[in-house]
């Protein structure tokens, strides 16, 4: 089982990754951003940075994911391979920070990488507005987001809207964190996890109607 958290920078994810993994005693799936070499640079100067970071998270991300679907562990992902290419990356190109020659072969590379790993089994989306995500990245205090953008965070924000509507990989869920508490509320978080194992019993319904029908194609032995 595959759940993926997927939202803008300060919703939550890294919270409810844990918290869901610890519930479903699932692996958690974190990105490296502590030990990213190009965080810091990007957000001093993102013209520069901003292919490098991407290429960095895509490559990342890619091998964590193909190493943990290979050893068939059940686990929870903290953002997703597709937020990188469909958010992230075409948002700096929007906004004149990566030009359309690095863009171009950013994508590439993410078609290719992307063709070898099936789509989450489940994706929660953490929904928000700009002003609590801004109390989110303020009460978290890390240094190097201390020079986000507020135009930056806000087309995200915009993209991600788009992305979540048309998202038609697998089964999702939204989440708006202003009315779902679940960091600090354990009622909240249990809400959450209701919702959440009620697509788990659809997914289990689906694939046993899928193996009914496989068995009954089969040729009976009988004259």
């Amino acid at each position: 089982m595959h759940i993926a958290i997927a939202g803008n920078i300060g919703s939550g994810k890294t919270t409810l990754t844990k918290q869901l993994a610890k519930h479903y005693g699932y692996q958690a799936l974190f990105e490296s951003s502590d030990n990213n070499p190009y965080i810091n640079s990007f957000y001093e100067d993102m013209r520069r940075w901003s292919f490098n970071l991407q290429i960095y998270f895509l490559h990342t991300r890619f091998k964590q994911l193909y190493d943990i679907k290979k050893s068939g562990i059940d686990f929870v992902q903290d953002r997703t391979l597709y937020e990188d290419a469909y958010i992230f990356a075409p948002n700096l190109q929007a906004m004149g920070l990566m030009n359309t020659r690095d863009m171009e072969n950013y994508l590439a590379i993410f078609e290719l990488l992307s063709s070898f790993l099936p789509a989450p089994d489940l994706l929660i989306y953490l929904r928000g507005d700009v002003p609590s995500l801004i109390r989110q990245i303020q009460r978290r205090g890390r240094n190097y987001e201390s020079g986000i953008r507020l135009d930056y965070l806000t087309s995200l924000n915009n993209r991600y809207e788009e992305w979540v509507d048309n998202y038609e990989l697998g089964k999702k869920i939204i989440i708006d964190i202003e009315e779902y508490n679940f960091a600090d509320n354990p009622e909240d978080l249990g809400r959450v996890i209701n919702m959440i194992d009620a697509e788990f019993n659809s997914l289990f319904k689906q694939d046993d109607t899928l193996f009914s029908l496989h068995n009954d194609d089969k040729p009976s032995n009988n004259n």
